[in-house]
């Protein structure tokens, strides 16, 4: 009996850009893998639902949303007689799908509080290798381009630059689920207006003032989605939770936790010793398991783990204050002493409460320049080709500090 084909040329249907075409088999079995599958349960925003309700969206909406664009990408490039191989094609479209496939439960949480010293980049890439195996080599050019290593430098540009699709599809996708109108860029002018000089990604002269919407949008969305100060505390409180939980999961103290996520509790788990043993339980850790564990600890013996947990849960966050200067050691100090004595907390322990740091937002770093192609055929950094005053601005980073302690 022949077992029935799966029909690989799917269509899916996208809030944003409409209906979503994949386009060959490879890309088909490359979503349909659980690799992929797991982005599914992984939010794009992390906790910014607290401020932005509808702000549930995944990194599996975020890769096929890329993907849609880069193939938009390749048909504007080589409509402008750029050569774009076959091979080079679907290259770029596994690149951007897989671009963010290392990342951690609540995206950036993870990097910051049980895994040492690894960034998603470098998980991405290692799970890409794996697939590379499983998929008989088929990945080999996707991971030169990852990489920036392939020599035909623009098609690099595409998956990282300032410029790139990631940016294109994250602004305009997180606009759309925050309703937060300022990020809403028109990423469909900003792949018609580009093409390629001398090996480089560019923007013709006719896309000037969407680049410039695009750089302000990057701010806007920065300083009111990505930097709110909400979201900032509650990911601040998510990283103080996993840390405290591997603190006590090291001393030997029972937590309930998923097997997956007990693993990196009780594993000092760095760059070094990431092997694919670690790959494949990192696999399967996703948002839920950690969102489980949070619930779980709210009854947990340990005062700082229960407190810290409920806040998370209830949503009744710490008190945040910004600043354009630091935070003075004595005001620091002064709070960890007063909250100390009012939560019964040991001192060495509330700094899981009351801490400061700082935050940058860079809307636009110079060094890596967004070139504009004026009619001449001459190139020219958009912060010199623009005369938005503004822009040059945008070249400076802009530090603030916070504070956070309880209510």
């Amino acid at each position: 009996m022949k077992t029935k084909k799966a029909n690989k040329l799917k269509i899916l249907n996208d809030p944003i850009y409409g209906f979503i075409q994949i386009p060959n088999s490879l890309i088909f079995d490359i979503i349909e893998h659980p690799y992929f599958q797991r982005l599914r349960r992984i939010t794009q925003m992390g906790f910014s639902n607290l401020v932005y309700p509808g702000a549930n969206h995944t990194r599996f909406h975020h890769a096929i949303g890329c993907m849609h664009l880069m193939q938009k990408a390749v048909r504007v490039l080589r409509f402008k007689q750029v050569a774009i191989s076959e091979d080079e094609e679907n290259a770029l479209y596994i690149a951007i799908l897989l671009h963010d496939i290392g990342h951690g439960a609540f995206s950036h949480a993870l990097e910051n509080s049980i895994v040492d010293n690894i960034s998603h980049e470098r998980i991405s890439l290692k799970f890409m290798q794996i697939l590379n195996e499983e998929f008989e080599g088929k990945l080999g050019l996707a991971i030169e381009i990852f990489e920036g290593n392939y020599p035909r430098n623009f098609l690099c540009q595409l998956i990282s630059s300032q410029l790139d699709i990631d940016r294109l599809d994250y602004l305009k996708r997180d606009s759309f689920y925050t309703g937060v109108t300022e990020g809403n860029i028109s990423s469909d002018r900003l792949i018609a207006m580009m093409n390629v000089n001398n090996d480089q990604l560019v923007i013709e002269q006719k896309g000037i003032y969407s680049v410039e919407k695009f750089l302000i949008a990057r701010r806007l969305m920065y300083w009111q989605v990505y930097l709110h100060k909400t979201g900032l505390v509650a990911e601040h409180i998510l990283v103080n939770i996993l840390k405290r939980a591997k603190e006590l999961s090291e001393k030997g103290v029972d937590l309930y936790a998923s097997s997956s996520l007990s693993y990196f509790l009780l594993n000092q788990i760095n760059a070094d010793n990431f092997s694919n043993k670690t790959l494949e339980t990192f696999s399967k850790l996703d948002d839920f398991d950690v969102l489980c564990a949070i619930k779980e600890w709210t009854n947990h013996s340990d005062s700082v783990l229960a407190l810290l947990s409920k806040m998370l849960v209830n949503r009744k966050l710490l008190k945040i204050e910004i600043q354009e200067d630091a935070f003075k050691t004595q005001k620091i100090e002064k709070l960890k002493h007063k909250f100390s004595r009012k939560l019964n907390i040991p001192e060495q322990d509330i700094h899981y409460f009351v801490f400061s740091e700082s935050i940058k937002n860079q809307a636009y770093q110079t060094n890596k320049p967004i070139y504009i192609l004026n009619k001449k055929g001459k190139l020219k950094d958009i912060a010199k080709a623009s005369d938005q005053l503004n822009l040059q601005t945008l070249t400076q980073p802009v530090v603030k500090h916070i504070i956070c302690y309880p209510k």
